[in-house]
């Protein structure tokens, strides 16, 4: 006896969803991240004047200044949807807890020279507050904004500040054997001293921002741009020279973070301004106007990082800013040196 198995294909009546169809055409199968993001927002439904800016409609292109004829032109170069940005997230965690475990079983920070300790005690731990800040800024993107493939990225990015706060938060308790003594004092120190006082009234100013693009410009393109090379590569590398090579590790998402924050960001400038001049014209002077009043608002955070070196560090991550935002079409000129 013989058996003759036959395979045959079966060719779906649908290769992709209606809203699909409509953009990439019904024979082109859609990926897991198209079907996440394109399209995702609504209207039709669900499309009003809420009561509290009855002006306008509660997604409403004319809430940002920026104009474009497709919102959806832009992805994200990571393909971050929900799944794939919680199973990146998730690996990175593991990671971390290893690190975080590691430091403590081993009472790495316990050999710290005291001065050493303190000094990262009032650079580092402060900014907590500013991830706090961050997470803020970003959820209201995702409330305001247009288009799925920038809200959803910002949603994700306001999540991730505050895993950052936490971290940053655990670090503290490392350092005082699980005291409070560093968070009590970097909260005093955010309130009041007046290193910190630039960059919190530029943060709390942009809360109060109309335009969510500006927003986003200010917060995820100078703030951390600034930030995020001047503290964790620079700081860091200079801590880790002095002794405190397990700051490496505890950092670690931060800058991993940074270089992925980076890419959607210069993605999503490059996209924006290449869609017209004005456009081009208005991300530069949005950046114009917030890297001027941020540098000042560094010079004092970069002093007490770096001592006399504060202000090269700070200049020198100001233009690879400038160099950054360039290769995206942004110019921004009349940029000067702060006074130090």
């Amino acid at each position: 006896m013989s058996l003759n198995i036959a395979a045959k294909e079966i060719k779906p009546l649908r290769l992709n969803y209606a809203h699909l169809a409509r953009r990439m055409g019904e024979h082109k199968p859609a990926t897991r991240y198209q079907e996440a993001v394109y399209d995702v927002q609504p209207t039709t439904n669900f499309h009003y004047p809420p009561s509290w800016d009855p002006s306008r409609k509660l997604y409403d292109t004319a809430r940002t200044a920026i104009v474009m004829q497709d919102w959806y032109s832009f992805t994200d170069p990571r393909q971050f949807y929900y799944t794939s940005y919680v199973a990146a997230r998730a690996k990175q965690q593991e990671i971390m807890e290893s690190n975080f475990e590691l430091v403590e079983k081993r009472h790495l920070l316990q050999s710290l020279p005291a001065d050493l300790a303190a000094h990262i005690r009032q650079v580092l731990i402060p900014l907590r507050h500013y991830e706090y800040g961050a997470n803020m800024n970003n959820q209201d993107i995702c409330h305001r904004g247009y288009g799925t493939t920038i809200t959803s990225l910002a949603s994700f990015n306001g999540f991730d500040r505050i895993g950052m706060a936490q971290y940053l938060s655990r670090i503290a308790l490392l350092l005082d054997e699980n005291e409070e003594t560093s968070l009590q004092a970097a909260k005093q120190a955010w309130l009041e001293a007046p290193t910190w006082q630039g960059l919190r009234h530029a943060l709390e100013d942009s809360f109060v921002l109309d335009d969510w693009f500006e927003i986003l410009v200010a917060q995820d393109v100078v703030m951390d741009g600034l930030l995020y090379p001047l503290i964790y590569e620079g700081f860091i590398s200079q801590v880790a020279a002095q002794g405190g090579s397990a700051f490496l590790m505890l950092t670690q998402f931060m800058n991993e973070w940074n270089e992925e924050n980076s890419r959607w960001t210069n993605q999503l400038l490059k996209v924006t301004a290449s869609e017209s001049a004005a456009n081009a014209e208005l991300l530069a002077q949005w950046t114009q106007t917030w890297l001027a009043r941020l540098e000042q608002a560094f010079m004092p955070i970069a002093q007490l990082a770096f001592g006399e070196q504060g202000a090269e560090q700070l200049a020198t991550v100001k233009a690879a800013l400038l160099a950054r935002l360039a290769k995206q079409g942004i110019k921004v000129e009349g940029v000067g040196h702060v006074r130090t």
